[in-house]
C-alpha cells in the first residue's frame, strides 16, 4: 500500500509561482510512475503532468512551458514547479502513483490563483 501526502499549495497572484511536493511511503518509489492531476470546481479531474520510473515526462498542453515535474528517488518525493500561474490553474491538485494496474491517490492540496 502506497501512501501519498501533498504539500505546498496556497494562494498566489497571477504570474506567481508555487512548488508542490508529494511524499510517498509504503512502496518502492523508484519503480512507481508518478503524476499530478487537478480538479477545478464543477469540472472533472484532469492530468497535469506525469513522470515515469525512468523520468520520462509528459504534460498537459495547458501547462507546457510553465510547469515542471521532477522526482527525487532518494527522498521518495515528486515535485511540481508551477510558474506563471493563471487564474484557470486554480484547482485541487492531487498526487498519483501507479504500479501496473494499481493506482494510489493523495488527498490533494488547494491551489488558488487570484489577485
Amino acid at each position: 500500500q502506497v501512501q501519498l501526502v501533498e504539500s505546498g499549495g496556497g494562494l498566489v497572484q497571477p504570474g506567481g509561482s508555487l512548488r508542490l511536493s508529494c511524499a510517498a511511503s509504503g512502496g518502492r518509489f523508484s519503480i512507481l510512475a508518478m503524476g499530478w492531476y487537478r480538479q477545478a470546481p464543477g469540472k472533472e479531474r484532469e492530468l497535469v503532468a506525469t513522470t515515469t520510473s525512468g523520468s520520462t515526462t509528459n504534460y498537459a498542453d495547458s501547462v507546457k512551458g510553465r510547469f515542471t515535474i521532477s522526482r527525487d528517488n532518494a527522498k521518495n518525493t515528486v515535485y511540481l514547479q508551477m510558474n506563471n500561474l493563471k487564474p484557470e490553474d486554480t484547482a485541487v491538485y492531487y498526487c498519483n502513483a501507479k504500479l501496473g494496474l494499481l493506482s494510489y491517490w493523495g488527498k490533494g492540496t488547494q491551489v488558488t490563483v487570484s489577485s
